[in-house]
Formats: C-alpha cells, sequence, structure tokens
C-alpha cells in the first residue's frame, strides 16, 4: 500500500508530544518507507522552530529532532520523493474549490492531500480531522492512529 503522512506525524514521531507513542507503534507495525518531500522538510523543521519558540522544546531537542529525521530517511524509514509541484498545486486548487467551504480546510493540509493524490498514495496518514476528511472525500483511506 502507498502512504503518505502529514508533516504533524513527523514531528510526533521525532519529537515527542502526546501523539509520539502512537506513531512509534504504527511505524513499527506498518515498515512500508514513507515519502519524504521538500514541502515535509520545510514544515518539519519549521514545526520544531515554532516548538523552540513556544518553549516546548529546547535548541538541543529540536537539533535531535532534525538528526533523528535524518537518520530515519538514511535507515529508509522515509525516503525523498518530490511531485511535480505545478501538478500539486493545481490539485490543490481543484481540492480547495471543492471541499474548503464544506470542510474548513487550510492549505497546508490541502497541500499535503494534493502530494498524496499526485504522487498516487492509497493511504492518508494524519491525525487532523479536517484534513482527514478531505483525504477520504478523494478516496485516500484514512487509517486511525
Amino acid at each position: 500500500m502507498n502512504r503518505y503522512a502529514d508533516t504533524a506525524l513527523l514531528v510526533s514521531l521525532h519529537s515527542p508530544d502526546a501523539h509520539t507513542e502512537k506513531v512509534i507503534a504504527w511505524i513499527e507495525d506498518h515498515p512500508e518507507p514513507l515519502p519524504f518531500t521538500a514541502f515535509h522538510r520545510l514544515e518539519f523543521r519549521n514545526a520544531l522552530r515554532l516548538r523552540v519558540f513556544r518553549r516546548e522544546i529546547t535548541v538541543r531537542q529540536q537539533e535531535q529532532g532534525i538528526q533523528a529525521m535524518l537518520g530515519d530517511i538514511a535507515a529508509n524509514v522515509f525516503y525523498g520523493i518530490d511531485p511535480p509541484w505545478p501538478d500539486v498545486l493545481l490539485e490543490a486548487d481543484r481540492l480547495s474549490s471543492s471541499h474548503s467551504e464544506s470542510l474548513g480546510t487550510r492549505s497546508l493540509d490541502i497541500l499535503h492531500v494534493a502530494s498524496a493524490l499526485v504522487l498516487g498514495s492509497s493511504e492518508f496518514l494524519t491525525f487532523d480531522r479536517r484534513q482527514a476528511a478531505m483525504a477520504q472525500a478523494v478516496g485516500l483511506y484514512c487509517p486511525n492512529l
């Protein structure tokens, strides 16, 4: 099965929060590598920087989270891939037009769903219920994590 995870899952995996244990267990039970795009990289690093700003983690913990992600890429837990971004942006605009007024989805969440579709994913991993609703509306399976 071709899976796609939104960035919140990656942050939970590499910077402890309320979802960390569930994400670790899920990753261990589903060893198929997950895609890691340039969009993931930006959003992941920024999320850790925001956690420092909010004083949820230290700069050292931020650096450890980034190193842990790099280690997981090296260990093939994640693999680097980038969809054709013009296609993603066109799909995101289509998704927004079709679903945002009824689901209240945010642009970055729409970009993840669009990326999953353009990459040919069939399963979408997220804790965000609005994002999951959009993913399900376009035919992606969202397991209950």
